[in-house]
C-alpha cells in the first residue's frame, strides 16, 4: 500500500471528484474524436483507394480502346490499300509511289509505307527518301509477314541501323485471279512522329502525379515518362505479367523501383499490348493528410472551448486532487517517485488516490516490463538489434574508440534441415550462453538477428577484438552442443574510428570480414581492411 508523504493535499470545505471528472470527460473527448478520426482516415483511405484503383483502371481501358480502334484502323488502311493495289504490276512505279505517298500523308499512320513482292524485293516505298526500293527485305519480322500471305502485326523491334524500336504491320496482296502478289507493309517507328506517338507517346504525367505507361507482349516497356526506361524488360511486374496473359483489372502494386502503385490496366486484344495508368499511394497518403489536418483544424475550436468550460466548472467543486493530477501528469515526461497514501478524510478522494496511485505503478511497472522486452531478444535472453544500434549510436556520439566483433554460426541453415528448428533455437541459445560466458562484465553481446551476433568492446582495438574473437570461437569450438557435430563461427571485426565513423559503415565494414572469414572456410576470424 502507498501512503502520501509531505504535508498533504491542500482542503476545501467543499468535495468533489473534480479532477477526475475534467479528466473522464477530457479522456471521453478524446477517444471519441480519435475513435471517429481514426474510422475517418480509414473510410476515407479506402475511399480514395478504390476510387483511384477503379480512375485508372477507366483511363487504362479508354486508352486500350482507342489504341485497338488505331490499329484496326491501321489494319483497314493497309487492306484498302492492298485492295487499291491488286494491280500494281499494271501500274507505273510512280502510280505506285504517288499511292504510297497519299495513303502516308492522308492518315499519319505510318512513318513509312512499302510494297513488297512476293519475291522479297520492295518494288515501291514511301518516303522515297529511304531508298530502300529494289532492295531485298531482310527484316525476320517482314520475311514472316510475306511468308504468312495473312494480316500481320509483328512484336516491337529494333532495327538494325538505328537501335530504334519499330512495330511491322502488313496486308497480303492478291491479284483479281487470287494470285498472290506479295504485301502492302507499314512501319511505325514508336519514337518517331506519328499518330500513336501524338496519342500516347507524350503527357504520359498529370498534374497530380498519376502517370501511364505501355508495355508489349514480352513485357517490354514501349512508352514511359522516363525516355531512358523504353526498351527496358518489366517483365516482373505483377501487373505486367497479367497484361502478358491478356488480362484486364486493377490492383495495388510495387513497381520495379520498389515504390508502392495503385494501377489500373488494360490489355489491347489488336496487338496484345498492355496499358498501365499509375498513381503513386503517396499522393493518397498526402491528400489523407491534408484531410486529416482540416478536420483537426475544425474541431480544435470547439475541442479547446469544452475544455476551458470543463476545467472552470471542476475548479469551483473542490481542490484536494490538485497534486494528484500533477502526479499523473508527469508520467510522461520522467519516472516518478510514488508518495505514500495519506487516509483522507474524504471517502472518494483516499479510494480514489489510492486507486490511481496503484494505476500509475502498474502502468510504470508494464513501462519497465514494455522497454525490457522491446530490448530484449526473446530466444537467447541477450539484447536485441535495436539495443545494438541504440549503443553504437551512443558510443559513436560520445566520440570514445570501441571494436566491434559480428560473428555467424557456420553452417545453420544445415542444422534447422537436420534437426529441426526446436534443436536450432537451442543450439543459438548455447552459443549465446557460451560467448557470454567468454565475455568480461564489460564486454556486450548481442542478437543481431538469424544466427548473427555482435559483441561490443568499449576502447579497445583491432588486435584486442581479435584475441577475444578467437577466444569466443574456440570456446564455441569446443563446447558440447545439443547436435551430434560440432558448432563453429565465422567472425568479421571493425574498429571505430579505423574502419568507419559512422554505424551503418562500422557494421557493413564488419560484416564484409565476416563475409571474408566465410569464403576463407568458415571457423575463423577476420580484420576488416582500414
Amino acid at each position: 500500500m502507498f501512503k502520501l508523504k509531505g504535508n498533504g493535499f491542500r482542503q476545501s470545505k467543499k468535495l468533489s471528484l473534480t479532477w477526475l471528472l475534467t479528466g473522464l470527460v477530457t479522456l471521453v473527448v478524446l477517444l471519441t474524436s480519435s475513435i471517429l478520426l481514426v474510422g475517418s482516415y480509414q473510410s476515407k483511405k479506402q475511399s480514395l483507394t478504390k476510387t483511384t484503383l477503379h480512375l485508372n483502371y477507366i483511363s487504362a481501358d479508354r486508352m486500350s480502346k482507342t489504341m485497338d480502334s488505331l490499329f484496326q484502323s491501321m489494319r483497314g488502311s493497309l487492306k484498302h490499300g492492298a485492295d487499291k493495289l491488286s494491280d500494281f504490276k499494271a501500274m507505273t512505279p510512280k502510280q505506285v509511289d504517288d499511292y504510297l505517298e497519299l495513303m502516308r500523308n492522308s492518315s499519319n499512320f505510318f512513318n513509312s509505307i512499302a510494297v513488297v513482292e512476293s519475291n522479297r524485293v520492295i518494288r515501291n516505298v514511301a518516303p522515297a527518301s529511304l531508298g530502300t526500293a529494289g532492295r531485298h527485305i531482310t527484316s525476320k519480322a517482314s520475311m514472316e509477314a510475306l511468308s504468312l500471305q495473312k494480316p500481320y502485326i509483328s512484336s516491337p523491334y529494333k532495327t538494325s541501323n538505328t537501335k530504334k524500336l519499330i512495330v511491322f504491320l502488313s496486308q497480303p496482296i492478291f491479284s483479281s485471279n487470287g494470285s498472290y502478289l506479295g504485301i502492302l507493309s507499314g512501319t511505325l517507328y514508336l519514337q518517331k512522329n506519328n499518330v500513336l506517338s501524338e496519342v500516347f507517346g507524350y503527357n504520359n504525367v498529370d498534374g497530380s502525379g498519376s502517370y501511364y505507361y505501355i508495355v508489349d507482349s514480352e513485357g517490354r516497356l514501349l512508352y514511359h515518362p522516363d525516355k531512358n526506361l523504353i526498351g527496358n524488360d518489366v517483365s516482373s511486374n505483377k501487373v505486367v505479367q497479367k497484361l502478358m496473359k491478356g488480362e484486364s483489372g486493377e490492383q495495388q502494386v510495387r513497381n520495379t523501383h520498389g515504390v508502392e502503385m495503385l494501377a489500373g490496366f488494360s490489355s489491347v486484344s489488336a496487338n496484345g499490348w498492355g496499358i498501365v495508368v499509375v498513381t503513386p499511394i503517396g499522393l493518397i497518403h498526402n491528400e489523407l493528410m491534408s484531410y486529416i489536418r482540416t478536420i483537426i483544424g475544425y474541431s480544435l475550436l470547439p475541442f479547446i472551448i469544452l475544455l476551458m468550460t470543463i476545467i472552470v466548472i471542476a475548479r469551483r467543486f473542490a481542490w484536494p486532487f490538485v497534486q494528484l493530477a500533477n502526479l499523473v501528469s508527469k508520467m510522461g515526461n520522467e519516472k516518478i517517485v510514488l508518495p505514500e497514501v495519506k487516509p483522507h478524510w474524504s471517502r472518494e478522494a483516499d479510494l480514489l488516490s489510492r486507486a490511481v496511485l496503484l494505476a500509475v505503478a502498474n502502468i510504470q511497472k508494464q513501462t519497465d516490463q514494455l522497454t525490457h522486452e522491446a530490448t530484449t531478444d526473446a530466444l537467447t535472453g541477450l539484447m536485441n538489434r535495436r539495443s545494438l544500434e541504440n549503443t553504437i549510436s551512443q558510443w559513436i556520439t560520445s566520440g570514445l574508440p570501441f571494436s566491434l566483433i559480428m560473428l555467424d554460426v557456420d553452417k545453420f541453415k544445415f542444422v534447422n534441415d537436420t534437426y529441426g528448428h526446436l534443436i536450432g533455437d537451442e543450439v543459438l541459445k548455447h552459443v549465446a550462453k557460451v560467448i557470454e560466458t567468454s565475455l568480461r562484465p564489460d564486454e556486450i553481446c548481442y542478437r543481431y538477428g538469424g544466427e548473427e551476433f555482435v559483441i561490443l568492446l568499449d576502447g579497445a582495438g583491432s588486435e584486442d577484438a581479435f584475441n577475444v574473437a578467437e577466444k569466443v570461437r574456440q570456446a564455441l569450438e569446443q563446447s558440447k552442443v545439443p547436435i551430434p557435430t560440432k558448432v563453429t563461427v565465422s567472425q568479421g571485426i571493425a574498429n571505430y574510428p579505423l574502419h568507419a565513423l559512422e554505424r551503418e559503415g562500422l557494421l557493413e565494414k564488419a560484416d564484409q570480414a565476416l563475409y571474408l572469414a566465410k569464403s576463407r572456410g568458415r571457423n575463423r576470424t577476420v580484420v576488416a581492411d582500414s
